[in-house]
């Protein structure tokens, strides 16, 4: 009975995996391709009968295609159904959670960016921290993706996060969860300067966008003299909603392209005419918590020199991932492709590096650097036009300028401000050139 368990299960993996080829392929490398295939099986019915707890079949099968995948890089996993239906969600706007962007890194869960505005972000949870345990129990020997589901919980429930912060001792934070409704974009005005934070690229993205921007133009007419786009601890989301938006402010041009591991599998995506602040002068804010979409953007933004890019190095997330249904059996993310901006540079582990670099003032120096980009991660690719990871070239952490706020006021956003002046600026600048 074992033996034909054990055959039907390398049946399966043959057809999961197919060999694919010619009948003039080489027969040695087919031979190696069975006999690990044979290594498998011998395993698997090692397990389900052997091991001291009884596991499911559907259970070592999914640990092991999870385990084949996020072997590959930080971004390739599996999605069961449940993960799956929640992505989909997620991508359309409204998921139920803490509110945090997070990936796994040694063992831990690491915070990409919290999320604006929710549970996570109002106690205090930074980009670049690591929770290690949630309600007391350790996060190590979980998946991504079972950490997730445990983060995740009924409305009004109580959540106690364990947090390690670079330059402080592990402490405990207690969070309710909500349902998490992400308002991608949110603006205001900051005088006669525009002001657009998108904190996510989801499907309502790009409405939202041309919708603040439409306001922001209603309220001040000729008197606006230039946009701030703040990108800051964006993590990322949809390529079609980075590309849009890129188009939004570009009349020509290509945006971005991807490229995966054979030629014609090249892709660009290019601009089309019409600018929605009509040549108005525009700053990007980046800094090491915007990720992959918002990198594409500020990238493609700076190559046309359409946008002055203030902050600190982005993340450098230059991989493209693609969702592949599984019929029955949820879907697998994928990394398909790398991207690379107009200028035919990629980001991979390097990341955007801004036009004005301005760190973000603090009350106090902290020692060390405690964010962490896509070259820390372990298994990143490397980006194709180095020897492998790129340099941390980040300054050390800025003092705090003279005349900062006390501790007891509310901090003031001093990358922010730089960007204000340096459009007003610009305005004063051509008002004499013009004059």
């Amino acid at each position: 009975m074992h033996k034909l368990q054990k055959a039907a299960i390398l049946a399966a993996v043959v057809l999961m995996f197919p060999l694919g080829g010619s009948v003039a392929q080489d027969n040695e490398q087919h031979s190696e391709t069975y006999r690990q295939l044979k290594l498998f099986g011998d395993v698997f019915e090692r397990v389900r009968t052997d091991y001291v707890e009884e596991a499911t079949d559907e259970e070592l099968i999914e640990s092991a295609i999870q385990g084949m995948l996020s072997h590959l890089d930080p971004h390739s996993s599996y999605l069961n159904e449940k993960s799956f239906k929640d992505m989909r969600v997620q991508t359309r706007g409204e998921f139920g959670g803490l509110g945090i962007e997070v990936t796994m890194e040694n063992g831990y869960v690491k915070v990409v960016s919290p999320i604006d505005d929710t549970p996570a972000f109002r106690a205090g949870v930074e980009a670049g921290d690591y929770i290690t345990h949630l309600d007391g129990e350790a996060v190590q020997g979980l998946t991504l993706a079972e950490a997730v589901e445990r983060m995740r919980g009924l409305v009004d429930t109580d959540l106690k996060v364990t947090i390690r912060r670079e330059g402080v001792d592990p402490f405990d934070l207690v969070i309710t969860r909500d349902v998490i409704k992400v308002r991608s974009v949110r603006s205001r005005l900051e005088g006669n300067v525009g002001y657009v934070r998108v904190t996510s690229f989801n499907e309502q993205s790009t409405p939202g966008v041309e919708n603040a921007i439409a306001d922001i133009k209603k309220e001040l007419g000729n008197k606006l003299v230039g946009l701030v786009l703040d990108l800051r601890n964006n993590p990322g989301g949809l390529l079609t909603e980075a590309i849009s938006i890129s188009d939004a402010f570009l009349d020509q041009g290509e945006i971005v392209s991807t490229r995966g591991r054979e030629s014609e599998d090249t892709q660009r995506y290019n601009a089309r005419s019409g600018d929605l602040v009509d040549g108005l002068p525009i700053v990007v804010l980046i800094n090491g918590g915007s990720a992959s979409a918002s990198e594409i953007v500020a990238g493609a933004l700076q190559d046309h020199r359409r946008a002055i890019i203030l902050g600190t190095k982005s993340f450098g997330k230059g991989s493209v991932q693609t969702i592949i249904p599984l019929a029955g059996h949820g879907a697998m993310r994928l990394t398909t492709a790398r991207y690379f901006t107009p200028s035919g540079g990629s980001i991979q582990a390097t990341g955007i590096v801004p036009d004005i670099e301005v760190e973000q003032a603090r009350v106090e120096e902290v020692s060390g650097d405690p964010q962490r980009s896509e070259a820390d991660l372990r298994g990143a690719l490397a980006n194709p036009g180095t020897d492998g990871g790129g340099e941390d070239n980040r300054p050390a952490n800025s003092t705090v300028p003279e005349g900062e706020a006390e501790e007891d006021a509310e901090p003031i956003d001093y990358q922010l401000s730089r960007a204000i002046d340096l459009l007003r600026g610009l305005s004063l600048f051509s008002e004499r050139v013009t004059n």
